[in-house]
């Protein structure tokens, strides 16, 4: 078992891995919002629309998403939480990553549901 006193959360190593992994889900949600947003826009129901977002399918498709994506990457980086800590490794570096990915999600699906 791992005493979690000693505090040994510095390891760059473990840092980066986390900070790219991170920066690779955001990549892709940015991806998701792109293809989501064109698709919206294409729709032959949308095409005489202002906005893309012209229905509750386009608004739907749009939010969950990209927010599907935040929710997969945060759930990898706590089952990479769980592994580094199984390992007796540094975990609390890939949770605050599970944390921060999950906190975006739950403002990106904020956001988008209050849309209109």
């Amino acid at each position: 078992m791992v005493n979690d006193v000693e505090k040994r959360w510095s390891d760059p190593r473990t840092f980066r891995h986390a900070a790219w992994y991170v920066v690779a889900v955001l990549v892709t949600t940015v991806v998701a919002v792109a293809l989501t947003m064109t698709w919206a826009g294409r729709r032959s129901e949308c095409s005489d629309a202002d906005t893309a977002l012209c229905d509750t399918m386009a608004r739907t498709v749009v939010g969950l998403g990209p927010g599907g994506v935040l929710l997969l990457g945060g759930i990898g980086a706590f089952v990479m939480t769980f592994l580094q800590w199984r390992r007796r490794r540094n975990w609390v570096i890939w949770q605050g990553a599970g944390w921060f990915l999950f906190t975006l999600m739950v403002v990106f699906l904020s956001i988008a549901g209050g849309a209109r």
